[in-house]
């Protein structure tokens, strides 16, 4: 009910600052755990702009099947040579998820809030609520000069794709040499998908620069990997944009504070990006805690998911300085690696010791020797810093464009 309370200053259990696929997520899982529920975004009912990506075993069980548009039984990596991983991934129905996710009984304000305090919610229609709990799901605050996740994506018609993605293939990492760059360029992959509505994303990403990639620089790198391919580009297609931090740290264990969650609460993965599956699964932590009167920083962060994070930020920090040549050896190293040791940089939040063996390894594989001193940064720890990329052309397409700055 929107706006049902505007102007007045009730009391619930659990305020939710922003409804992105995490805040829905909470506030669902808390309205059907019988918590009294109130939500604030400016614009409730929009659907989210970014493409959602995860694996299929990620998801919590208490979604349907609906929440998935496209499933890829063995994604594809590309390094040197082709992995095939052994490990259902999936593109998430934008529509399905929301769908599944309903806030009947939550007060829904279409407000932005102007002041957020651990117990009081003030927004810009003059209305304030007050909770007993504050959450924060407003996604990741801005990059400036951190380490960061920049894509650029078009959207390709599947049978103009196929030269490069065919039915039921998708690829997760894509490093061979066709994106236009060198060797004293700064890296970045290519990720396509199949979105299950007959088109297939093409996005060129960056992971770990600091400050990020400019957006005309990974689009020109886009271009040149469809047009190696033999895939042409009309200039009408629809893009979309994502440029957001990727350490945003895990807030501390204390009563009386606003509680982040998402991406806001330290929930994306350094090493990776992704947030998504990890908020929807988390969720029923946050609520079971609240049931039981105990403080929810402490039941998300246990001493053992606080230490995967920091050895995993370490590992962003190595990423972040190496080159195209370098990376993909790194990842070559990775995809090789036992299905539990990749489980443990991509996914599992608590398994510490098969993390730090797993980093141990790829920098002990890593040849030639002097490469392992950039891994752990003896030399050349701010490789890439203040880059001189290319301006943009004054022309830079922009048409159909949807920009996102957090997962």
């Amino acid at each position: 009910m929107i706006g049902s309370i505007a102007r007045r200053t009730p009391k619930v259990d659990i305020c939710v600052v922003g409804l992105g696929p995490a805040g829905r997520a909470l506030a669902h899982r808390a309205m059907r755990a019988g918590l009294t529920v109130a939500a604030v975004d400016p614009r409730p009912d929009r659907l989210w702009p970014p493409t959602f990506g995860c694996w299929v075993d990620e998801l919590p069980s208490w979604l349907p099947a609906t929440v998935i548009a496209t499933r890829i039984t063995q994604p594809v990596v590309w390094t040197t040579r082709r992995h095939r991983i052994d490990r259902e991934y999936c593109v998430l129905s934008k529509p399905g998820l929301r769908s599944a996710l309903p806030l009947d009984d939550a007060h829904i304000l279409a407000a932005r809030a102007t002041r957020v305090e651990p117990h009081r919610v003030e927004l810009s229609d003059g209305s304030a609520i007050t909770a007993a709990t504050v959450f924060d799901t407003r996604g990741s605050t801005s990059v400036a000069r951190r380490r960061a996740a920049s894509a650029h994506g078009i959207f390709v018609d599947a049978d103009t794709a196929a030269p490069m993605v065919g039915d039921g293939e998708g690829l997760l990492m894509d490093w061979r040499p066709d994106n236009g760059t060198s060797s004293k360029e700064p890296p970045s992959f290519l990720y396509a998908m199949p979105l299950g509505d007959g088109t297939v994303v093409f996005e060129e990403t960056s992971l770990g620069l600091r400050g990020g990639m400019p957006q005309h620089e990974l689009r020109k790198r886009t271009a040149n990997r469809l047009a190696a391919h033999g895939i042409r580009l009309t200039g009408n297609e629809t893009c979309e944009a994502a440029h957001y931090p990727l350490h945003e740290p895990p807030p501390k264990s204390r009563t009386g504070q606003v509680v982040g969650f998402g991406a806001r609460g330290g929930m994306m993965n350094p090493a990776t990006g992704y947030s998504v599956a990890d908020s929807l699964t988390l969720a029923d932590t946050v609520v079971t805690a609240l049931q039981q009167g105990k403080d929810p920083v402490a039941a998300l962060w246990p001493w053992q998911a606080r230490l995967v994070y920091w050895m995993r930020v370490r590992g962003l920090w190595g990423l972040g300085r190496l080159t195209t040549e370098q990376s993909v050896a790194a990842f070559d190293s990775f995809f090789s690696a036992a299905p539990r040791g990749q489980r443990a940089v991509l996914s599992t939040r608590d398994d510490y010791m098969t993390l730090a063996a797993l980093l141990v390894n790829t920098v002990a594989h890593t040849w030639p020797f002097h490469w392992r001193f950039d891994f752990v940064g003896w030399t050349n720890r701010n490789r890439w810093t203040d880059y001189p990329f290319s301006a943009a052309p004054d022309h830079t397409q922009q048409s159909h464009l949807s920009t996102w700055t957090s997962p």
